[in-house]
């Protein structure tokens, strides 16, 4: 017995040609699903600089179809690049303590690529089922680990190019394939296709033209209303007080407030538009609200239509029981506190009697069973 070595592992694919080629496409679907995280981390507390704004009404929407899309296609693509490169796994140690140490570092290196690309796509992966098998706080955990994961990646780079640009250079007639074994072009052919598939089975709850063919799809579009749902009214605990007959919403401005029921709510000025809701997991939807531009509630306490407007729920369980409303949004006259959605009062669970919509905002932020307007100075 004794361990394998380099020269062992006969598949004729593996090698420094398809490693590179497959590595350019798992880099690009890598790059474009980093930026598009980083955009939705952007929404959560957006900085001066960003222009984060409510036009165009589906860029969220997009951007986080996008970003699962591309994250989905990434787990083949990565598979057959761990499999491409699993015998240099193997590979002796150099001679020297120079040369020994370098390739320590080069190993440690690759184990950070490779850790925190796995704890990206699977963490990714679980957050779009809603499964969380763990205790950390998965947005700022996946926000961090994406720049160790992008930052590994740009000294992989960094260190393999050489490596690289031979392998994208001309072929020898040793690399050149032959019958027998299926060789490099048909694994990449059979990557490539894998991460299509993957991704068009999924991506119809992002892409409503898709859905009859994306099997695997979380969500289907279905729901109350037409609509789908991530957490219920009796998951938030908010089912006492939003069928409570005694409700009424709070619009504060210093020290000027007012309370008004969801009667006096309804017999407002009343708009209607047709918004996307997008959330986290990929999934979106566009749907018809109507409801009180929350811009015309400011105006009741005396408060500027361009004034930061704190949310704040009738929840009592998980997360986002608050959500800060930007002036740029809320001087936006699509940016409603709706009460009707598709022409029927809204079902509980999208947040009767009253919730948030705005458009190009995460569906967390969208806050359900509202129950204060408070404008901040």
């Amino acid at each position: 017995m004794r361990l394998p070595r380099v020269e062992d592992f006969e598949a004729r694919a593996r090698g420094p040609r398809l490693t590179a080629r497959v590595g350019t496409w798992l880099g690009v679907a890598f790059g474009v699903c980093f930026l598009t995280g980083m955009w939705s981390h952007l929404q959560y507390d957006p900085p001066s600089w960003a222009p984060i704004g409510p036009r165009p009404a589906s860029l969220y929407r997009w951007t986080q179809g996008l970003h699962v899309a591309t994250g989905i296609a990434c787990v083949p693509l990565l598979l057959v690049k761990l499999w491409s490169v699993f015998p240099r796994l193997f590979a002796r140690p150099p001679a020297g303590v120079r040369r020994l140490a370098l390739h320590a570092l080069e190993r440690g290196s690759i184990a950070v690529l490779v850790a925190s690309a796995l704890f990206q796509l699977v963490s990714g992966l679980l957050n779009v089922v809603q499964w969380y098998p763990w205790s950390f706080s998965f947005r700022p955990a996946h926000e961090a680990v994406a720049w160790i994961a992008i930052g590994s990646i740009l000294v992989h780079v960094a260190v393999k190019l050489p490596v690289v640009r031979q392998a994208f250079g001309p072929e020898e007639e040793d690399d050149i394939e032959r019958s027998g074994a299926p060789g490099r072009r048909a694994v990449l052919a059979t990557a490539l296709g894998a991460s299509a598939v993957a991704t068009v089975l999924t991506l119809g709850q992002s892409v409503p033209w898709l859905r009859r063919v994306s099997v695997l799809a979380v969500r289907d579009g279905t729901g109350p209303q037409g609509l789908p749902i991530n957490r219920t009214a009796r998951a938030a605990g908010a089912v006492e007080a939003a069928t409570d007959a005694d409700f009424r919403l709070e619009v504060v401005h210093g020290d000027r407030s007012v309370t008004l029921t969801r009667s006096e709510l309804a017999a407002l000025p009343q708009r209607t538009h047709r918004l996307p809701i997008a959330c986290v997991e990929g999934w979106s939807r566009s749907a018809t609200w109507t409801g009180v531009a929350v811009r015309d509630l400011l105006e009741l306490v005396g408060a500027p239509a361009a004034s930061t407007v704190l949310v704040t729920s009738m929840q009592t369980r998980g997360a986002f029981a608050r959500s800060e409303l930007p002036a740029v949004f809320v001087e936006d006259h699509r940016t409603l506190l709706a009460l009707e959605l598709e022409g029927e009062p809204l079902d509980l669970d999208h947040g009767f009697p009253c919730r948030i919509i705005a458009p190009n905002r995460p569906g967390v932020l969208q806050t359900k069973w509202v129950r204060t307007l408070e404008v901040r100075a």
